[in-house]
């Protein structure tokens, strides 16, 4: 059992930053890839970036490359996501999950472990 714990959401301005982080329960924390996906508010959950447990591979949605990183710390139990050069269309609750698959995957089906999720509100 993993259990996921997010923070650093918050109201930005367009154009600025935020890290979120996510913190994990449990000893295991390398073996699972971990994932962030947002959900607007009246839209369906979207993927936004993953990371293998090694940290050695990522993949991001187009929407967020160039601007999004995910990075973790296995010695924390931690995985971020710094956000630069936010849009509105950025404003969303994101969430982190954890897959007990060895590959980094966009699809929510393959993530076993949720969050409950922080909101991220970008303002112009």
């Amino acid at each position: 059992q993993v259990q996921l714990v997010e923070s650093g959401g918050g109201l930005v301005q367009a154009g600025g930053s935020l890290r979120l982080s996510c913190a994990a329960s449990g000893r295991t924390f390398s073996h699972y890839a971990m994932g962030w996906f947002r959900q607007a508010q009246g839209k369906r959950r979207e993927f936004v970036a993953a990371i293998s447990g090694s940290g050695g591979a990522t993949y991001y949605a187009d929407s967020v490359k160039g601007r999004f990183t995910i990075s973790r710390d296995n010695a924390k139990n931690t995985v971020y996501l710094q956000m630069n050069s936010l849009k509105l269309e950025d404003t969303a609750v994101y969430y982190c999950a954890a897959s007990g698959r060895w590959y980094t995957s966009p699809q929510p089906s393959d993530y076993d472990y949720w969050g409950q999720g922080t909101q991220v509100t970008v303002s112009s």
